[in-house]
């Protein structure tokens, strides 16, 4: 369990240092909080920390994640004070940001750190209670004049034989983890048994956002009212509140924030869900929070723009005026599509067109 542990902070650590190089000048915490996946209300407020407190977050982390794993292979208390630093600092990640159910996989590992001497105190010490009961069991082992079962033996030998297993398929792990070119995410036997790992190798320096729209009338006219979709998340109205959400994760926000710096060519399936909400979708809408078109005939053209955003600054004018978020449009993401325009499109990635779900006429 310890190497395990070691492997998964040391790899994030490494592919930190090795990676972009606010991890190495101290800056990355500047960006982090405004540009992560899914920021929460938090988020907002720890952005807003002057910039040698967030130094200091960066310090932070590099010790977290470099120097507190190898406590896990010294004597029993530093070992648990490695366990608690880990934990520690996966719920300051927890409160921080909606990075889903990441964070609180990452602390059962540590758990391990904590024997049952150290985690006594959650038990009773009544009579019959478990304490006492566990004890009574130690007892027995204790004094017990038979000798060991078969069955100790061959746990043993499949220990061993694991244990083996293990620091074999772990050598391509740490060549890598000690390479200048550390690869991340990444398998190294066809079962996948051991693997390495990283996150925020490098971080966003600004946050776009690709925000969807639908009209009744002609895309191409400056009179056209376009209406914004809101999804269930991430951001999108400027005076919405950043929303709270971990360990449940909404995977199509988490992917729209992927999308937004790349382009729909690399994205196709953007264009699979405009065109589900070009026909109203309901499986497509139930995973957004607002529809303006819910209750109405479905659109006739779907886009998305592409804008920056940004926080807004604590007791700031737009601050007091509700705003969150202040955003410049940066451009066209996705051009304007009908059900007409996209059936070659749809034809050529072999996806059903949508059966349009009529409400009443606008």
């Amino acid at each position: 369990m310890a190497y395990l542990q070691d492997n998964d902070w040391s790899s994030k650590g490494m592919i930190k240092i090795r990676g972009d190089q606010c991890w190495r000048d101290l800056t990355c915490m500047n960006y982090h909080y405004e540009t992560q996946p899914v920021p929460n209300p938090i988020s907002y407020f720890m952005h807003q920390s002057p910039e040698v407190f967030h130094k200091f977050e960066t310090l932070t982390n590099h010790f977290v994640e470099l120097v507190v794993p190898f406590l896990l292979f010294l004597p029993r208390r530093l070992c648990m004070v490695g366990g608690a630093i880990q934990i520690l600092f996966q719920v300051v990640l927890i409160i921080s940001g909606n990075l889903s159910f990441l964070n609180w996989l990452t602390i059962v590992p540590s758990l391990a750190c904590f024997d049952d001497a150290s985690c006594s105190w959650l038990f009773s010490n009544s009579r019959n209670g478990v304490k006492w009961k566990v004890r009574e069991v130690e007892n027995e082992i204790k004094h017990s004049k038979q000798p060991p079962r078969l069955g100790c033996y061959m746990r043993r030998v499949f220990n061993l034989s694991l244990a083996g297993l293990i620091a074999y398929l772990s050598i391509p792990v740490v060549q890598n983890l000690l390479s200048q070119r550390q690869a991340m995410n990444t398998s190294f036997d066809p079962l996948r048994l051991v693997n390495t790992y990283g996150a925020f190798g490098s971080v966003t320096k600004e946050r776009t956002e690709v925000i969807f729209e639908g009209t009744y009338g002609n895309p191409h006219s400056s009179t056209a009212k376009w209406e914004e979709y809101e999804f269930k998340c991430k951001p999108g109205n400027v005076t919405r509140a950043p929303c709270l959400i971990s360990p449940y994760h909404y995977r199509l926000d988490w992917l729209m924030w992927f999308a937004a710096f790349q382009n729909y060519q690399r994205n196709p399936w953007l264009i699979h869900l405009g065109v589900k909400l070009l026909a109203n979708d309901e499986d497509a809408t139930s995973l957004i929070q607002n529809n303006p078109f819910e209750g109405k005939s479905p659109p006739r053209f779907i886009r998305a723009e592409h804008y920056r955003y940004r926080y807004t600054k604590i007791n700031s004018k737009e601050a007091k005026a509700g705003k969150w978020w202040k955003r410049t449009k940066v451009g066209s993401y996705l051009p304007p599509i009908s059900l007409d325009s996209v059936k070659d499109f749809m034809k050529q990635m072999d996806y059903t067109m949508p059966r349009i779900r009529k409400m009443r006429k606008h």
